[in-house]
């Protein structure tokens, strides 16, 4: 078995739902070498998540920020962790709600993703700063 990580420190990016299917794939290109395995990724922070989904359409991301702004306003006066703002905790609870990893099959060289399938950074926060991946494959 092989094992191959990396770090990959992403530029900010605007808040939204950003591919970076291809910076992923740049930034380990080890994962070309294994027959079979595992790719992980996974987000070193709180308010930034991951996802996998339409990597075709840019309205299906438009309509990820639309629907997790709906289920998770901003300016609740419930909320009582606000030190960084009225988008800070709406953010660590979005990225509770997706997760910090995805996991996905690596068969001949490459991730095994669907046709219409690719890898989401969910920025959740209006500036949320640079932010840093961990990227592990491994396999035979």
């Amino acid at each position: 078995m092989k094992i191959y990580q990396q770090l990959l420190e992403l530029k900010e990016m605007p808040r939204g739902f950003h591919l970076v299917t291809a910076a992923i794939m740049q930034a380990l290109p080890q994962i070309g070498m294994l027959k079979s395995g595992i790719c992980q990724v996974f987000i070193q922070h709180t308010s930034a998540s991951l996802t996998i989904n339409e990597n075709a359409d840019p309205t299906v991301r438009m309509d990820f920020e639309t629907y997790f702004n709906k289920a998770v306003p901003e300016n609740d006066p419930d909320y009582v962790h606000d030190t960084e703002g009225p988008d800070d905790m709406p953010a660590h609870l979005k990225s509770s709600m997706l997760g910090c990893s995805v996991m996905i099959p690596i068969r001949n060289g490459r991730l095994a993703l669907g046709t219409w399938q690719g890898v989401y950074l969910c920025e959740h926060r209006d500036h949320g700063g640079k932010r840093r991946l961990v990227i592990t494959a491994w396999g035979e």
